[in-house]
Order: C-alpha cells, then structure tokens, then sequence
C-alpha cells in the first residue's frame, strides 16, 4: 500500500505541533529564510497554530509576512495578536497604508488600536523609529551576520539584542560583529546597553538620558520591557534643541504647555457638563435614601452608619479606579484584558469587603448592643464593596471604549455606582431586619 498521499498530511501535523509548542524556534528559522517562504508555509497551517510564530516573529519579519500571508489570515492575526505587537507592526507602515489595514478591522478592535498608537507629543514613543530588527539571544556570530545581511540598511552601527519573549537584552557593535569568528555565540561579543527609555517617558527625560550618556541611538521599550524602537542621533538632537527652546521661554515667563493655564471659558466648557451629570447622579442617590425614609425614621442609627457604608464603597472604588486608570494610561492593560481586571478586582473588593465588615461589625456591636444591625452593616459593607470594586475596574475601560477620556469623567459615574449601591444594599438590608431590629434599636 502506498504512503504517498500520508506523508504531506504527516508532514503538516508535524509543522503544527512544533508551531505550537516551540513558537520561538519556529520564529528564528523564518527569520533566517525568505519572508515568501516563511509565508508559503505559515498559509496552510490552522491560524491558532501560525498566531503564536508570527507573534514571536521580529518586528521587521512580522511586517514582511504579514504583507504576503493571505488576507483573512493577515487580518486575523492583527486581530488576535497581544495589542503590543500588533501596534509594532503597524507602526512600521506609512500613515495611508495603515488606515488601509485599519479599515478592514473591526470597529472595537481599531478602537484599541488607535489609542495604543496615539503617543503624546512630548514622549519618547513620538520620537521613535519603530522600524527595528533586532537580534536573538542564542544566535551565533555567523547568524548574525546573515541577520544584518538581510536587513540591508546603510549607516547601522549598532544592532540590539532580544531574548525570545521581544524584551531587551544587549547590544552588539557592527564592527564587533564583522570581526569575529563566525562560529562564536554571538553573547560572546554583546555588550550591556548603556540606557534606554519607556516609551511613555517626557522628552525631559529622553533629553537628560542623552546628556548622561552620549549615544548614537537610544533603545526604546513599552511597559512590559518589550523592545519597540530606536530613538535615533537626529531625533535625539532635535529633542535637547527643543527642550532647550522650552527652557529659555520658561525663562521668560511664556508658558510651553497652555493645558493647565487655559482660559476658564475654556475649562468651563469641558467640566461643566459633567458637573451638571454629576447633579443629576446625585438625586438619584437620594431618591434610593428617599425609599426607604420610614426605615430610618424607625430606627436613627442608620442615618448615623449610613456615611460609613458609603464611604467605605467609595474609597474601595475609588482605589480600583486609580489602578485600572494607571494601568490604561502606561498600556499596561488594554480592553481585551477586562475580564482579567475586573475579575481581580471583584475578588480584592470581596475580600476586603469581608475584612472591612468585620472590624465594622465589631464596632457597631460594641456601641449598638444589636445583633441585628451588625448583620445588616456587614452584609452591606460586603455588597457594596465588592460592588465598588468591580464598578471601578470596569467604568474607565467602558468610558475607553466608547471613546470618552476616563480621566473626566470616571470618579462623577463611580461616585453614582458607590452611593447608589452602598444606600440601597444597607438601607434594603435594613428593611428585612427591621423586625429584629426592633427589639434593639432605636
């Protein structure tokens, strides 16, 4: 019988596997063949099999393959892919041909992907060159060389080196490189790199990186210490002339940022609108203390505890909001990632809800006597918290993804949730006890 036909079936199982399992070796041989190649053989291979390898791929590679895989299979990977290296091969396309890219995504998915790829004007991630092709750890002298070849750019002088997973480890001096034996682990020649910077860093920063350390090209990375561009001499220079402009108006007097002296017509127009939001949350939070008014008529220690329900939610929510918010703006996290967030969160605002209702509770025994009440403020305390937790992970993502800035207007929405969920869970509670109640408080 013939085993023809099973061979190529063998063959492409095979493939897959190792795509699957060793998505940086993988990444390295197509790094040392043709991007037509590399590509021939990522197209006829399942997409979760081909995510993982162009994932690992170097960004320059990425790029190449991308731009000869089939579309579907191009689009998907763009897709699914960690934001993070999805934006350094995007980056590396001029402005029309990324839109073109942009278009054919969906909606949600460009929504991200244009806030990653907005870096202020004054940081390092402006000033980069994200058109970089590093090399691997673990390479040799001889792959190295192959490398640069591939590369074909004049006026290098210095390539880096990244480990498996993109973060910065070295870099190696061109002429290094041509010098050395070719059969040598190219670690043998990798120097420590002299500085780099976050990619969200202030020009300030860049420019004092350089007067420290006189360098041609300044390493970039983004918040998980991935390498993402070169900030290059030219860019490096305009950057100190900048800096130096800005200085001499400060000298004088003239401000180069009007954003925090703005015109008060100006802050007028962007925060009144959300006060007036805020006015309307706030009789809302009302009309939920208004439904229960019998209740605390009947029994006065719950106007008195009722603040610290309250502010107790609101201080839980408000420390979730602080870090998610953190988190957004250092692109730390990104929207894919809100079940993860808002799991964590919950979980903290749970268990600090029950910590929190337990010195609470013990408290309100210790003056009130009833333990009636201890249940209805620990059970609220535990709702509320849990609530603001989750409530203070998801308001800034959902204000993110509808395009709105989560700096504004998070804490009036969070402050509605924790009020509103605080008064009615301990006052609601406090409803169904009040036949215990009754016999214990006043």
């Amino acid at each position: 019988m013939s085993t023809e036909p099973a061979l190529p079936l063998a063959e492409a199982a095979l493939t897959q596997r190792f795509l699957l399992d060793f998505p940086f070796e993988a990444a390295r041989l197509f790094e040392s063949m043709p991007a037509s190649d590399a590509a021939a053989l990522l197209a006829v291979q399942p997409k979760h099999a081909v995510l993982r390898a162009w994932e690992a791929l170097a960004p320059d590679v990425a790029l190449e393959v991308l731009e000869l895989l089939p579309r579907p299979l191009a689009l998907y990977l763009l897709k699914e892919a960690e934001p993070v290296v999805t934006i350094a091969v995007l980056t590396q396309f001029d402005g029309d041909k990324r839109e073109a890219w942009l278009a054919e995504l969906d909606p949600e998915v460009v929504v991200e992907l244009r806030g990653l790829l907005a870096y202020a004007d004054d940081c390092a991630g402006r000033l980069m060159d994200p058109r970089i092709s590093p090399l691997r750890t673990g390479m040799t002298v001889a792959e190295a060389v192959e490398r640069l070849r591939q590369i074909k750019r004049s006026g290098l002088r210095e390539l880096f080196v990244v480990d498996d997973e993109g973060r910065l480890a070295g870099r190696v001096e061109v002429q290094d490189l041509a010098l050395a034996v070719r059969e040598l682990p190219l670690s043998d020649i990798t120097r420590h790199v002299v500085a780099f910077v976050g990619d969200l860093d202030p020009r300030e920063e860049v420019v004092e990186t350089l007067q420290k350390h006189p360098i041609s090209a300044l390493p970039v990375i983004n918040s998980t210490g991935r390498f993402i561009g070169i900030i290059r001499q030219a860019e490096l220079m305009a950057a100190v002339e900048e800096e130096t402009s800005m200085d001499i108006l400060t000298m004088v007097g003239a401000s180069p940022d009007e954003k925090a002296l703005s015109s008060p017509l100006l802050a007028v127009r962007k925060r009144l609108p959300w006060l007036q939001i805020n006015l309307l949350t706030a009789f809302l939070a009302a009309a939920v203390v208004g439904l229960f008014e019998g209740v605390i008529s009947q029994f006065t220690a719950l106007a008195v505890l009722l603040p610290v329900v309250a502010g107790q939610s609101g201080n839980a929510g408000a420390q979730a909001l602080a870090v998610t918010m953190r988190g957004l703006f250092l692109r730390e996290i990104s929207l894919r990632h809100w079940p993860k967030v808002m799991g964590k969160e919950a979980m903290t605002g749970l268990i600090n809800g029950v910590a929190v209702a337990a010195t609470t509770g013990l408290a309100v025994f210790v003056w009130s006597r009833s333990l009636a009440l201890v249940a209805v403020i620990v059970l609220a305390m535990v709702i509320s918290m849990f609530a603001a937790g989750l409530a203070g992970a998801l308001v800034p993502m959902l204000l993110r993804r509808f395009g709105q800035d989560p700096a504004t207007a998070s804490s009036i929405i969070l402050t509605t949730v924790t009020d509103v969920v605080g008064f009615f869970s301990f006052l609601g509670i406090a409803s169904l006890f009040a036949p215990l109640m009754a016999k214990t408080v006043t």
